[in-house]
């Protein structure tokens, strides 16, 4: 057979498991995005819920504790076996993953939403590889496109869902194997979830200006306090959750504990702006010269409390939520043009607390518009530069230090680096 033909039969099937994952992502999602909505306005109709969260971290935590021990690690467990080649994810995780979330926000827990539909995307994914038993490389292919579909259909943002699911898997290495299928996942993800009505929400495009030498010294200083945010996040998170672990080691209480947290924080702050996924602060972020100077320690605060307890969601609009309110004030202290520098503080978060620099460029690019370039690219790289070898999830892989050098050994996971 000649080398043409064989790439056209390999481009043909990465084309058409693509636009399965992609399907079955794209479904997943929307009728995630539209229960999360539901979730979110009876919350805001009925805010006495919110006294219910403790009592919801019970329940969750016991069918947890009881039916989900295969499943708890997440996208931990998806990165685990995209590099160990695991057992097949099971089914399990996606209808679980998804019911937890809502859960956890109808009832106030600060979280996400993209863990949800990486998730949900990967088991989903990893299905469709076991029943139509195919090789361990085209199943590791499909699981780097289920999360690509799933996080490109949530957001609405296909090319940075494409790069991020590469990205995600080794650091310092983009995974081109898997480029094609993740790029048709996405793709076809995004064209589902929006032909099934859902409508993302919009950002306001940021305004064009010019990189000069003062310009390029204040984005510099601003990565600086972005890299220090992020790691007061991932520190924070993961200390907080091994503590918990130790003194609490049964879920449904230490989940009751975390929601009991939460309902205290919520009386102390006054306000449900620090609650769910915050996305009426994070477009206020970036035209509002009078947001509290706290909204981004706030934010990171009730996040770290929600998700080190075990509650079910992800960490992406949370830190969208921190990287937009810590842009706003970065912009009033350094004189930069308000939603650039929320905009840019959006993205700089969480690109480097998942040390996916690339993939957050991208997505502001997608968002916000091309003016967003070349600033975000300079803060998120920075930033993902200045946190070092650490990250919100603790089982991706270094492939080479940030700093550079020889490639290690063998790719070594973040929590084994000590």
């Amino acid at each position: 057979m000649s080398s043409w033909v064989q790439r056209t039969r390999t481009l043909a099937e990465w084309i058409g498991l693509g636009v399965l994952v992609g399907l079955a992502c794209g479904a997943a999602s929307a009728l995630f995005l539209l229960l999360l909505d539901w979730a979110t306005e009876t919350r805001g109709s009925e805010p006495r819920l919110i006294y219910a969260l403790p009592v919801a971290g019970l329940l969750i935590g016991a069918v947890y504790e009881r039916l989900g021990a295969s499943i708890k690690g997440g996208n931990n467990l998806i990165i685990d076996t995209l590099h160990d080649d695991g057992p097949t994810i099971p089914l399990r995780m996606a209808p679980m993953v998804l019911i937890g979330t809502v859960l956890t926000h109808l009832f106030g827990g600060s979280a996400g939403r993209e863990g949800t539909a990486v998730q949900m995307g990967a088991s989903l994914a990893d299905q469709l590889a076991h029943h139509l038993r195919l090789s361990r490389t085209v199943r590791l292919q499909l699981l780097a496109a289920g999360i690509a579909g799933g996080f490109a259909s949530v957001f609405g943002t296909p090319l940075a869902g494409t790069v991020f699911g590469l990205e995600l898997v080794l650091l310092g290495r983009l995974e081109y194997h898997a480029l094609v299928p993740a790029l048709v996942a996405a793709v076809v993800g995004d064209l589902t979830t929006r032909s099934l009505g859902i409508e993302h929400t919009p950002y306001p495009l940021v305004q064009a200006l010019s990189l000069t030498p003062l310009v390029l010294a204040k984005w510099l200083v601003f990565a600086l306090l972005v890299a220090a945010v992020t790691v007061t996040f991932i520190e924070l998170t993961h200390r907080l959750k091994a503590f918990l672990e130790r003194w609490i080691p049964r879920l449904p209480l230490r989940m009751a504990f975390g929601g009991a947290a939460i309902v205290a924080l919520w009386r102390l702050f006054g306000t449900d702006d620090y609650l769910g996924l915050g996305v009426p602060t994070i477009v206020r972020a970036f035209s509002d010269g009078e947001l509290p100077a706290y909204a981004f320690a706030a934010k990171l605060l009730f996040t770290a409390v929600t998700l080190s307890a075990g509650f079910l969601g992800g960490e992406v609009t949370p830190l969208f939520f921190v990287g937009a309110t810590l842009g706003n004030v970065l912009g009033r202290a350094l004189e930069l043009p308000l939603g650039l520098s929320a905009g840019v503080g959006l993205a700089a978060v969480f690109g480097a607390a998942a040390n996916t620099p690339l993939a957050l460029s991208i997505m502001a690019v997608e968002l916000l518009g091309a003016p967003v370039l070349p600033h975000v690219a300079i803060v998120v790289v920075v930033a993902y530069l200045l946190t070092g070898h650490r990250g919100i999830y603790p089982s991706q892989r270094l492939w080479r230090a940030k700093a550079g050098g020889d490639p290690l050994a063998k790719p070594t996971r973040l929590r084994d680096l000590g």
